[in-house]
């Protein structure tokens, strides 16, 4: 059994499970259907293209930042701009008004994704992928770009996997997300954690179904458009201490060493 390892960092991710409407929602974790979606769009794979591969694949999530939920208040249709329509057509018939909205994102979040698989050169293809992807990536909505390679390109020594695909370790989903280090932004951060001991981070693993209480609509059928379709996800959030020697400095951030 293998797992694929992506990093979801930014200044910003929406990941939406339950939007209806003018209130556009996001969990406090990135979503399958959000994390398919981005090998989906890695792989060039149009809208009504089969997921069943993808949405095979088991995901776990570890949250190394929550990151802060906050909401913007957007408008609609509200220009006073000469010879434009004022307002936004109603879909029940009864005219135009200026539409509002709220919309939720996460700020600062950084999570490590695992996606396991029997197959490894399948994971090998998503990592290959995911190197050169054919569209654009980006967390949950399209404004929210990545702030750091979403590709692992680092691998520990002590982390089995395949030579030249260092996103790809031949470990089951937890032990996996168990044993990747957490990266520090700077010096002054990995000290600090290192002197509080062990560090606790959250998991979330997707569990058999009927196993948990914990349901997520967000397991995918199919993007086509006007024919979008989810079923239910089982889930299970649990707890894991990363001893200190798995404390590590993030190698993408080039903040200077302290003199």
């Amino acid at each position: 059994m293998s797992t694929l390892l992506l990093r979801l960092a930014g200044p910003l991710q929406s990941w939406g499970i339950q939007s209806r409407f003018t209130v556009r929602d996001t969990a406090l974790e990135p979503s399958k259907s959000g994390v398919v979606g981005l090998l989906a769009a890695a792989l060039g794979r149009p809208r009504h293209a089969s997921l069943e591969d993808l949405a095979a694949l088991k995901m776990g999530v570890r949250v190394d930042r929550q990151g802060t939920v906050k909401m913007d208040f957007h408008t609609a249709g509200g220009t006073h701009r000469r010879d434009e329509d004022y307002g936004v057509a109603l879909a029940d018939g009864s005219g135009k008004r200026a539409i509002t909205s709220q919309r939720f994102y996460l700020a600062d979040a950084d999570f490590l994704v695992g996606l396991e698989s029997d197959d490894e050169e399948f994971l090998c293809r998503l990592d290959a992928a995911l190197a050169r992807p054919r569209w654009p990536l980006y967390l949950g909505r399209k404004a929210f770009v990545p702030g750091r390679p979403i590709r692992i390109t680092y691998r520990p020594p002590h982390l089995p996997g395949p030579e030249g695909v260092p996103g790809v370790v031949r470990l089951p989903l937890t032990e996996a997300l168990s044993q990747y280090p957490y990266l520090a932004r700077s010096p002054k951060e990995k000290d600090r954690l290192q002197k509080q001991g062990e560090l606790r981070l959250r998991l979330v693993l997707e569990a058999e179904p009927g196993s948990t209480s914990e349901v997520r609509p967000d397991q995918p059928l199919s993007f086509a458009i006007l024919e979008r379709r989810y079923l239910l996800r089982y889930v299970q959030t649990t707890f894991v201490s990363l001893p200190v020697d798995l404390i590590e400095e993030d190698p993408h951030v080039s903040f200077p060493s302290a003199a």
